[in-house]
């Protein structure tokens, strides 16, 4: 049983190009470092004394920023190639961290959180398409669970590292996000290769060889209705994930009463696990030829299941921090079922002419979801206090997973199957 566990793991592994495992790397750097947005919430109504609607307006902007911010990352990514729009957006990144924290007016804050996810957040379509260029159909799906490994491997350094700054002095934080940017910045100008540039006559060319579907070449994300269905679908699951980044710290804070380290390391628990379990749970699963829809479906359903879980009374049968292992762990099990698929499914329902958009699209959707997350849960804390807050979260969840069940339907009839997801 051992031995075939760890034969799973090594071919999980095999098959991937240097290229992949080079943006892996630059990825880990970089989110060693990601301790300002888990603990934003905190550094606003703890360290700045803003109220809880006033740190939630500031995370609706940070969310704001990156829409905007992912829509001129796509475009500016199928015009100038992901090389140097990935290295631009981590150099402006850490330099305009170390910066935000000596901002402490509240609408000083505002503006400069905006202009700092627009231009950061233009990393997210460049990376991806960065991944699906080095990466082949057969091995895609683990290359973006591979990225996600770095992610939650730095999430999971920069989550236990970051209660700890935080504990010390807030300030800590920003110059050590700041900083990893830098680094990541500098290791991706000097070890990836610049890709050649090649001119669109000659993929649309390319394409057109191997391809009978000209209306599907033709088309924007836009124009296709089935793509930006996924997207709106997303956008649900992702603003209910989200909230473990705004309003779940502040619950395990004030309700639960946990500590910053404490509430850091239960951060840092859910990228171990997805680094442990990930990459072997997704090639079993593509081993057994398991609908990629129907792993969607599943993993939002646990979502809604893991906001159910914090309702739980802490003074029956269960203690805070059980209560809160739980609903780590179910949402972590959730993530590793949806998210890889759902990058996958972008890329492939694209071209190279116009994957930065579709890949702009669907970071939009979640830069959207990060946008409504923080307001809609601080209005909805505020207003109707944490338990209806989750409920009302369970049910966006359910919603969405409908509506991946509706689109699953709609592609069996679809006759794309080379471009589109196979269920």
């Amino acid at each position: 049983m051992l031995q075939q566990t760890l034969h799973i793991y090594q071919r999980a592994y095999r098959g991937l190009s240097p290229s992949v495992w080079l943006l892996a790397g630059v990825m880990l750097i970089n989110r060693c470092g990601t301790m300002v947005l888990p603990f934003m919430t905190l550094y606003l109504t703890q360290h700045l004394h803003f109220s809880v609607t006033n740190a939630g307006i500031v995370m609706a902007i940070y969310g704001a920023g990156a829409f905007v911010g992912t829509f001129l990352g796509g475009r500016l990514t199928d015009r100038f190639g992901f090389y140097y729009i990935q290295l631009i957006s981590l150099m402006f990144g850490g330099m305009a961290l170390i910066l935000l924290q000596f901002v402490v007016n509240f609408y000083a804050l505002c503006g400069s959180i905006f202009i700092f996810t627009l231009f950061g957040d233009a990393f997210r379509p460049a990376n991806q398409a960065a991944i699906a260029h080095y990466s082949d159909p057969e091995t895609r799906t683990r290359a973006f669970s591979l990225n996600r490994l770095a992610i939650n491997l730095g999430w999971a350094v920069g989550g236990g590292l970051g209660g700890w700054l935080a504990s010390i002095n807030y300030s800590l934080l920003f110059w050590a996000d700041g900083l990893t940017c830098l680094v990541a910045s500098l290791v991706l100008w000097l070890y990836l290769p610049t890709p050649e540039v090649v001119e669109v006559k000659q993929i649309d060319a390319s394409i057109s060889s191997h391809s009978g579907n000209l209306e599907l070449q033709a088309m924007t994300p836009y124009q296709d209705t089935l793509f930006v269905g996924l997207v709106a679908c997303s956008a649900l699951y992702f603003m209910v994930f989200m909230q473990l980044f705004s309003i779940v710290p502040l619950f395990f804070k004030e309700i639960l009463h946990m500590s910053e380290r404490l509430i850091g390391s239960l951060m840092a628990l859910n990228g171990l696990i997805i680094v442990v379990v990930e990459m072997a749970l997704v090639y079993s699963l593509e081993q057994q030829k398991r609908s990629k829809i129907k792993l969607i479906i599943t993993g939002v359903i646990l979502t809604s299941a893991s906001y159910i879980a914090l309702t739980i009374p802490t003074a029956g049968l269960f203690s805070g921090l059980q209560i809160a292992l739980l609903f780590i762990v179910l949402g972590t099990l959730s993530e590793m079922l949806a998210m890889p698929f759902l990058q996958s499914f972008a890329v492939e329902r694209s071209n190279p002419v116009t994957r930065g958009q579709y890949l702009a699209l669907y970071s939009m959707g979640g830069a959207l979801a990060q946008t409504t997350a923080p307001a809609f849960g601080s209005v909805m804390v505020t207003n109707f206090g944490f338990s209806t807050h989750w409920l009302a979260l369970a049910g966006i969840s359910l919603v969405a997973a409908s509506g991946f069940w509706w689109l699953g339907r709609r592609l069996k009839y679809e006759n794309n199957s080379s471009l589109s997801l196979r269920v």
